[in-house]
């Protein structure tokens, strides 16, 4: 009797984070229409059939990409943040990890802006983020609660958050503008007045 075993290929999160920082580097260097999966491999060093152990294709592989890349954002965006704090600290706390994780990844951030304004996010029928960001829906209904914050829908507050961040972020990382303390101190105190009751 002949016993044939299939070769699994097991799954190395180092190559996993290699391919999704090469597709990364491309789409912004290149664009979605010009970006293919024999391009990523080469860009991550990984043969092309390695991807398909990863990824049925490449709109499965973006979508867990942006997926990815969302997980990340919120995590470092909520980082430190907790309900015991004051309302307007833990909005402070959570703009600056806003602004350090846009400086600090800035490849991430500019594929997230170029991805959101493609008809892929709703083409790939993408799973809801917004669970990510449940505590920051959760911050404000307390902020409203506590009377701090306008009574007005959870995302038009924080859209008046992220809004002028990604807007100077984006000048900064441009040479355009310097988001020095000083600058930051400031956009601080101009996101909370546009947003305290």
């Amino acid at each position: 009797m002949i016993v044939y075993y299939r070769i699994m290929r097991h799954k190395d999160e180092n190559k996993n984070e290699a391919i999704f920082q090469a597709t990364i580097q491309l789409l912004n260097e290149i664009g979605f229409s010009n970006i293919s999966m024999s391009k990523i491999a080469k860009r991550a060093n990984v043969s092309s059939s390695t991807i398909y152990v990863y990824f049925d294709n490449k709109e499965d592989m973006l979508g867990k990409l942006y997926m990815n890349v969302k997980q990340k954002l919120s995590a470092n965006v909520l980082a430190g943040v907790n309900d015991l704090m004051p309302v307007k600290s833990a909005f402070e706390l959570v703009i600056r990890n806003q602004i350090d994780f846009l400086i600090n990844h800035k490849d991430e951030f500019l594929f997230l802006e170029q991805f959101s304004n493609s008809p892929l996010i709703q083409i790939l029928c993408l799973e809801d983020t917004a669970p990510m960001f449940q505590s920051l829906i959760d911050l404000v209904n307390r902020g409203k609660k506590e009377k701090l914050l306008k009574e007005r829908d959870p995302l038009m507050l924080l859209m008046q958050v992220h809004a002028p961040i990604s807007g100077l972020v984006k000048m900064h990382l441009n040479d355009e503008f310097r988001l020095d303390e000083k600058n930051i101190e400031e956009l601080i105190e101009m996101i909370w007045d546009a947003i305290k009751a």
